[in-house]
């Protein structure tokens, strides 16, 4: 069976148009075992960690060594594309299992759980759990349904509690292979290109607090309106990202109390996702975007509440990683990722770490059933991992003598 057919068995699980597995539900875990099971039967060790993550070992000729991992996670936002997430574990399955000769050390094909966050509001679960980076908090985070992360991940029999240290010995490198989901390599004309750096993104929930009254009988001049409060911000936030170079702002979801049409909305809840390429600009557009809220606030009378529900920082990729894929790749383009990914959880917690983009159609679109690639493109990029993964064991010696 080849990725392309993997990749539609994986897309069927779930209810719907698109795929649909949520992080931590019982759609992603039918998708990790699956998964698992695809494994196994390509001779590959089958294991998971406390927090779900599921991991394939090839063993190395000298298991002493830290292991390389390849992977990707296998959740999906609601109505999502094929290859989001699951291209990049299929995708390291089919080379690592293919690989002819035993590597130097052990290579794990990996699949991180809940990566997109969109039903707990903050992602990159699995990658951080593995690598310490979960506290108790985001446990108790809470989906709309009120199941909380704690809840979900006992009813998968996941006894994951938070703790410092890593959940398993910590790799020697990471790549993750992953669909653009951007236009730049169809632009270009080529199917693969080499990931330099990895965007930073700041989540924030803002709620405007207002005064619910009667849509007919509550003058305009007297209204305390959450929902304009929120309509008022999300044109000034947009204003404030157009004036930082390369930097984004989107508010995905509103939630407007009552909700009745003929009510004043009392409370209006936002989340906005920004993103920037550096420290500096990130920061720059947290502040920017906190001013805007406290101004819109101001001006229709509202209290206002921020709260910061993630900081991922923007991440280089390691030199020698690069170098090893740019390699494999035969000189094809190196580019900036403006998607968040598991690759710059483990960068950020010291991990060499890179990424390959397989070149996306249809404008680039993706968070999409209209997400696209080919065949074609995916055979060229499980090509540039077999000859990258034994290169980089090898290189990895090399660097640590």
């Amino acid at each position: 069976m080849g990725v392309v057919e993997r990749l539609e068995l994986l897309y069927a699980i779930g209810d719907g148009e698109g795929a649909n597995r949520p992080g931590l539900s019982a759609a992603e875990e039918e998708a990790h075992r699956l998964v698992g099971g695809w494994m196994q039967e390509a001779g590959l060790t089958v294991s998971r960690d406390r927090a779900g993550n599921l991991y394939g070992r090839v063993a190395g000729r000298d298991p002493t060594l830290p292991e390389v991992w390849i992977g990707s996670h296998l959740d999906s936002v609601p109505l999502g594309g094929r290859y989001d997430g699951a291209l990049g574990v299929v995708a390291a399955l089919e080379a690592v299992a293919s690989l002819m000769e035993r590597p130097e050390r052990t290579i794990a094909v990996v699949a991180f759980r809940d990566e997109e966050g969109w039903r707990f509001g903050h992602g990159f679960l699995g990658s951080r759990a593995v690598s310490g980076g979960v506290d108790a908090a985001a446990l108790d985070r809470r989906d709309r349904a009120g199941v909380s992360v704690r809840d979900a991940l006992a009813e998968l029999g996941l006894g994951f509690e938070p703790g410092a240290s890593w959940l398993v010995p910590a790799p020697g490198a990471f790549v993750e292979l992953h669909i653009e989901q951007g236009p730049v390599l169809a632009g270009m004309g080529v199917a693969v290109g080499v990931v330099d750096s990895i965007v930073g993104i700041v989540e924030l929930e803002i709620v405007f607090q207002g005064v619910e009254g009667h849509a007919g009988t509550t003058p305009m001049d007297g209204r305390r309106d959450a929902a304009l409060c929120a309509a008022t911000f999300q044109v000034a936030a947009a204003q404030v990202a157009r004036g930082i170079p390369a930097a984004v702002v989107t508010v995905g979801s509103i939630a407007v109390e009552p909700g009745a049409g003929n009510v004043v909305p009392r409370r209006a809840r936002l989340v906005v996702d920004a993103r920037a390429p550096d420290a500096a600009r990130v920061a720059e557009l947290e502040e920017g975007i906190r001013n805007a809220a406290a101004r819109a606030a101001g001006e229709h009378g509202c209290s206002l509440e921020v709260t910061a529900a993630a900081h991922v920082a923007p991440v280089r990729c390691d030199p020698l990683v690069v170098e090893v894929l740019g390699r494999a790749a035969q000189s094809a383009p190196h580019l900036a990722s403006g998607a968040g990914h598991d690759a710059q959880i483990l960068g950020a917690a010291g991990v060499p770490m890179g990424m390959l983009f397989v070149r996306s159609l249809a404008g680039g679109i993706s968070h999409s059933p209209l997400e696209d690639t080919t065949k074609a493109d995916i055979a060229v990029a499980v090509g540039v991992l077999k000859r990258a993964l034994p290169e980089l064991c090898t290189r990895l010696a090399e660097a640590s003598r």
